[in-house]
């Protein structure tokens, strides 16, 4: 089998459309002498010139699809705005079986026959030609909010709906836009994420992307002309997410000229270069044709035959993630066809997940204050009621659970039989952790304070940093010479070295977490550890995988459908198996690391890369 790069084909300097024509004056500008730089070689005109592809010509003899205008002014994503879309419906459709989705981003221009991409005339003839499948096209422009009267101006919502990063796009069309399409016109659109796809230019590029890449479960296949990749809303974090996320289903065709903008922002020609060598990496399906133009959808426009005919080829077949072959980390941690297995649902809200010497994996239901036990065979079973809302809980080496009981505010301690006692009061824990030796380290988030108990559980808890804002998980290094701790409402966790009486010194904010777009903290919960002293961390962007040196390598996203991690904890017969809690349920998947449990004796892990 081919590696997924040797896929991607690259036409460089020209347009398999056909031949272009560029001119290009450039002039020098003029600066005073006492500046003492040198003149700046602009680049004032270019001229394009891109024979028409002939899909996008009326054939005679093939069947015309309708186009329809229509208003949405119902948004509670986007509230406030009215825009205009548009409907094609291919004469193909008889409504019988779900027909495929193509969605246009900046839609006006796209569905106009006489426009430059001649959208609706290029489906007639794809889809005539067996080219592509039955496919609805979907033309959406960007919101608006009007003014209130006419001394207003009006919001207007592109740059906000296009360039922001995270799922609210997505969200407009999956939840509310589609929705309304189905239901005005009684139209049979598929709702399988590989018979849907996204188009747009620009803003709209990125916005097309971000859709897909935010909601692989709804939509797989891409075009994006002269993407605007760059420093507006973030989309220029793009080439690193791409490397650092565990591999998306998606197939992605870009196109963009030398001669694009390079603004205060970014390099437009630049950045489409590199999400081009990010894809490659990570072993995507992608594919590109780069010219000289400039800021527009001319080459765009007639490569458009090409990109549907190259997004849609080998349809039904799905569009799946490439792994052989690629460079990405995933590789490393994962793997390839194992993804997230439920192993329990219908809880509150479960955390704390800990596994004991018999490979029994325990966690807790914080609103139904439960604690579950899920045996080596899979069967899930009450271990303990009425815990008030207990929350982390950590195995010591003896077999004792510890736990973080928030009512009335108690470190306690179960023994097999479930009979519980309390180890200290007056505290509201959050999260626990027992070393080898004993000593147990606990946060509570509300005094921003790190707890230790001795392994002669004598006197009374020492709090060994009272200055941690959202201290919330804890776990040991492998070789037990370090804590670490998360910080909820930032980007970090924190690293501590221990000393010989289980105190902690020379603190640093050393862990650098990815934030989630339009957030502003990470939400890093609960963490475990590999013998390889890779540090894994449940956080809002899903699972991250960082290096000794404290640098994210990989992100493994929330199973699909659930809520992001809360904590997570290696099991399993061989140590290998990730648990993750999130929201009501309680996931596994296999991987190719190894747990470091910190009840066990340390391990010193290879020195790393620095």
């Amino acid at each position: 089998m081919k590696s997924p790069i040797s896929r991607s084909r690259a036409v460089r300097g020209c347009v398999a459309a056909g031949s272009a024509v560029f001119l290009l004056w450039s002039v020098f500008g003029s600066v005073p002498a006492s500046a003492q730089v040198p003149p700046r070689l602009q680049a004032e005109k270019v001229e394009e010139s891109y024979p028409a592809p002939p899909e996008a010509e009326i054939k005679e003899g093939v069947p015309q699809g309708t186009v329809t205008e229509y208003t949405f002014d119902q948004s509670t994503i986007f509230p406030g705005t009215t825009r205009s879309y548009f409907i094609y419906v291919p004469a193909q459709y008889t409504g019988e079986k779900p027909a495929c989705l193509m969605v246009f981003q900046d839609g006006g221009g796209f569905a106009n026959r006489k426009g430059q991409s001649k959208a609706p005339t290029v489906f007639d003839n794809l889809i005539h030609e067996g080219a592509m499948p039955v496919t609805i096209g979907l033309f959406v422009n960007p919101g608006v909010v009007p003014a209130p009267n006419d001394q207003a101006e009006a919001r207007y919502n592109r740059s906000y709906e296009y360039d922001g990063m995270g799922d609210l796009w997505a969200r407009f069309l999956i939840e509310e836009l589609i929705p309304e399409v189905k239901a005005k016109l009684g139209l049979n659109i598929s709702d399988d994420p590989n018979d849907r796809g996204l188009c747009g230019s620009s803003s709209g590029g990125v916005a097309a992307f971000t859709a897909a890449w935010s909601r692989p479960d709804s939509f797989r296949r891409v075009y994006t002309i002269v993407g605007t990749y760059v420093g507006i809303r973030g989309a220029d974090a793009y080439p690193v997410l791409i490397r650092r996320t565990e591999p998306k289903p998606l197939r992605v065709f870009l196109a963009d000229g030398e001669n694009d903008n390079n603004l205060y922002c970014g390099d437009w020609w630049m950045a489409n270069q590199t999400m081009l060598r990010s894809f490659e990496w990570a072993g995507y399906e992608v594919n590109h044709v780069w010219g000289k133009g400039g800021h527009n959808q001319k080459m765009g426009a007639a490569l458009f035959p090409q990109a549907m005919r190259w997004l849609w080829q080998d349809y039904p077949k799905p569009v799946t993630t490439h792994w052989e072959g690629a460079q990405t980390e995933a590789n490393r941690f994962l793997i390839d066809g194992q993804d997230w297995e439920l192993v329990s649902e219908g809880h509150g809200f479960t955390e704390g997940p800990a596994v004991n010497e018999a490979g029994e994996l325990f966690f807790t239901d914080l609103e139904k204050s439960l604690i579950h036990k899920v045996s080596a065979d899979g069967a899930v079973s009450v271990f303990a009621k009425d815990t008030g809302g207990t929350n982390g809980l950590a195995f010591g080496p003896d077999g004792t659970l510890y736990g973080c009981r928030r009512e009335p505010g108690q470190l306690v301690a179960y023994q097999p039989d479930g009979m519980m006692s309390a180890l200290a009061e007056g505290i509201r824990p959050n999260d626990v952790v027992c070393a080898h030796d004993g000593t147990l380290y606990f946060t509570e988030p509300g005094k921003k304070t790190l707890w230790m108990l001795g392994p002669d559980r004598k006197g009374a808890p020492v709090a060994v940093d009272s200055d941690i804002p959202g201290c919330n998980g804890v776990i040991l290094s492998a070789d037990q010479s370090q804590v670490f701790v998360a910080d909820y409402t930032g980007r970090y966790v924190f690293a501590y070295s221990r000393k010989e009486d289980g105190t902690l010194a020379n603190k640093q904010p050393y862990f650098f977490l990815e934030i989630p777009p339009r957030e502003t903290r990470s939400q890093a919960d609960g963490m475990c550890m590999d013998q390889e002293g890779w540090l894994v961390v449940a956080t809002a962007m899903g699972v991250q995988i960082c290096d000794q040196p404290g640098r994210v390598h990989l992100i493994a996203p929330a199973p699909a459908g659930a809520r992001y991690p809360s904590n997570v904890t290696f099991g399993g017969p061989d140590g290998k198996t990730l648990y993750a809690t999130c929201g009501d349920k309680v996931f596994k998947r296999e991987t190719r690391m190894t747990g470091a449990l910190p009840w066990k004796a340390p391990v010193k892990p290879p020195k790393p890369r620095l």
